[in-house]
């Protein structure tokens, strides 16, 4: 369920691109100060942000590893962009005549990374429960600090995971998680990218959480204020889970992100015995039952699914139903280790999540990638199960898809320009010998720690190890007290 401050120094020389802050006159987003706290970070210098949407600029980095279905890699290569998206990209010997400005890249430029599924304001529990299974997490450690979160807590605890994020090299997150007012807030202060899908659930024991239908009636309305009203934030709809909501209320949350059109997010089968009344009483698979309610029937992130039987997984492949595979949270509440190589065989929609920082705890989804193919080869007992470019393919390609997504995850032409600079003057990268050396060293050897420069929609985000949008010791100090103030 979640992460926590990455350990990201800056680079240890001088910047590592030329001009790297005027690469971009800066974006101005849609803002809405009025539902902000006070203090709220709109940007590392506190002024709005500005970006001409016409230039178009040209990056040559030492190598570029597309993720595109070839997983074609180029060395040297060259990506353009214009309008914030990708208008070419491949080796830089073919590269077209350009009129535009041309920025030398010292490193390896991929796709952001796509975390399927997080709570990332959860920043203000890292910590908070330690060594203890789901059940003992949530009940009595985790959902009684939440009962006393106000708005600017949230906000504060998104804004530190945007930087975290971004540090890392995530450019996309799908967010499950309450006050969707204030995490908006910070996605859009910090300039990262967000699925956001306000969670519907049922908790009598919060005096001031409404009942799960006043909660899906806010949501919806949420939603159509908001669908429309930001190019980097797409609004979905999610059900906790089926243990956390009555059957009727998850069966009603996804008909209504059905009726229009939206994402519908729910875990599943986390644990084994989460739900085990519920399918005791109906001699039914929690899959099988949301399936005979006809939740399956739209668009569906089932987030962890570690307990699927064969038929649990065939129904997921008959109705199209996208996994969010969260290894890391898994493993540290010793809740499993999820079918992965079943699924992808059954060619389902798999991408990575983190979960929340206080299960993980941090929101690096470049752990994510290593131990998936780890966990993969333990389970199966194949020392080729997940090789290299499929484990990175499921932090961005594999990612996008999992989400519905056709605009990000790769860097292909018409894509957003969502990139990440990784620094190749480490000892992870020696030697290249092999061309496969560099897919394989970005997996195995290299971390996020060599991340040195983030972009969205072509907007530089990232510079030198450190995020440009977020006033990051301010975010730290607020998550601090209020953390403080919660656990009490």
């Amino acid at each position: 369920m979640g992460p926590g401050p990455s350990s990201h120094a800056p680079a240890p020389r001088g910047p590592r691109l030329e001009n790297a802050l005027l690469l971009v006159p800066p974006l101005r987003w849609p803002r809405r100060p009025d539902r902000r706290p006070p203090g709220a970070c709109h940007n590392l210098l506190n002024e709005p942000l500005a970006w001409d949407t016409n230039l178009s600029i040209r990056y040559r980095a030492d190598a570029v590893v597309t993720c595109d279905p070839a997983f074609s890699v180029h060395r040297p290569g060259v990506v353009e962009v214009e309008r914030g998206r990708i208008s070419w990209v491949g080796s830089a010997a073919d590269a077209p005549p350009t009129s535009g400005p041309e920025h030398r890249l010292a490193g390896l430029l991929m796709p952001g990374l796509v975390n399927v599924h997080c709570h990332s304001p959860m920043t203000l529990f890292r910590g908070a429960a330690e060594d203890v299974p789901l059940a003992v997490f949530l009940r009595e450690l985790l959902w009684p600090r939440e009962s006393r979160l106000e708005r600017d807590d949230v906000y504060w605890g998104m804004t530190l995971a945007c930087a975290e994020l971004l540090r890392a090299g995530v450019t996309t997150t799908c967010e499950m998680y309450m006050q969707e007012e204030a995490i908006l807030a910070a996605v859009l202060d910090a300039g990262t990218r967000c699925l956001l899908t306000p969670g519907v659930l049922e908790m009598p024991s919060w005096p001031r959480f409404p009942s799960w239908r006043r909660r899906l009636a806010d949501v919806l309305a949420f939603r159509a204020e908001h669908a429309a009203a930001h190019e980097r934030v797409e609004v979905g709809v999610a059900a906790h889970s089926a243990y956390a909501l009555p059957l009727e209320g998850v069966t009603a949350v996804a008909r209504a992100a059905q009726e229009v059109g939206a994402l519908f997010h729910i875990h599943v089968a986390e644990t084994r015995d989460e739900a085990q009344e519920l399918e005791r009483q109906h001699g039914k698979t929690v899959p099988a039952l949301l399936a005979d309610q006809g939740c399956f029937d739209g668009r569906v992130l089932a987030a962890h699914c570690v307990w699927l039987s064969d038929a649990d997984l065939q129904l997921f492949a008959e109705h199209d139903v996208a996994v969010a595979h969260c290894p890391q949270s898994n493993a540290k509440l010793g809740a499993g280790i999820a079918r992965l190589t079943d699924m992808l065989r059954l060619r389902l929609r798999v991408g990575l999540g983190t979960d929340g920082p206080a299960s993980n705890n941090d929101l690096d989804l470049w752990e994510e990638m290593r131990l998936t193919p780890l966990l993969a080869r333990l389970k199966t007992g194949e020392a080729q199960a997940l090789p290299a470019p499929e484990a990175v393919r499921l932090a961005t390609s594999g990612g996008a898809a999992a989400l519905g997504r056709d605009d990000i995850g790769t860097l292909e032409p018409g894509r957003l320009a969502d990139m990440v600079l990784v620094r190749l003057d480490d000892p992870a990268f020696v030697p290249l010998v092999e061309p496969r050396d560099v897919c394989s060293h970005l997996l195995w050897s290299a971390s996020s720690r060599l991340i040195s420069d983030v972009w969205v929609a072509g907007q530089q985000v990232v510079a030198n190890g450190e995020c440009l949008t977020v006033d990051r010791e301010r975010a730290q100090r607020e998550v601090q007290l209020r953390a403080v103030r919660l656990a009490g």
